[in-house]
C-alpha cells in the first residue's frame, strides 16, 4: 500500500512552475514525485520544488532532485530536511531555502 502523498503542480506569483509535495516520499511512491519533476522540467524556466510539508524523503527523492537540478531554481524545505538536502550536495547545485515555518 502506497504512502500517504500528494504532489502538485503550481504557479508562485512571479509566474514560476512550482512543484509541491506533501506528506512523505518513500519506495512506494516515488514515480509520483519523479513524475511530477519530469513534467515540470518540460516546461520553460525553472522550477521551484516545495517541500516543505514533506515528513520523510526516501533517497531516490533526492536522486531525484539532482537528475533534475539544472532545472531547479528554488528547493523550499522544512528544517528537518534540510541536514539531508546538504549532507548530500543537493545545497551546491540548487539554492535551497528553509521555509520559515516551525
Amino acid at each position: 500500500m502506497p504512502t500517504p502523498l500528494t504532489v502538485d503542480t503550481d504557479r508562485s506569483n512571479d509566474g514560476k512552475l512550482m512543484v509541491v509535495a506533501s506528506g512523505e516520499i518513500d519506495l512506494s511512491n516515488i514515480r509520483i514525485f519523479t513524475s511530477a519533476l519530469n513534467d515540470a522540467a518540460g516546461n520553460d524556466g525553472g522550477i521551484t520544488v516545495d517541500l516543505s510539508e514533506v515528513e520523510y524523503l526516501y533517497s531516490g527523492a533526492i536522486n531525484a532532485l539532482f537528475t533534475y537540478a539544472d532545472r531547479i531554481d528554488l528547493i523550499i524545505a522544512n528544517r528537518y530536511l534540510i541536514p539531508a538536502l546538504t549532507v548530500s550536495g543537493l545545497t551546491e547545485l540548487a539554492t535551497v531555502k528553509r521555509n520559515p515555518s516551525p
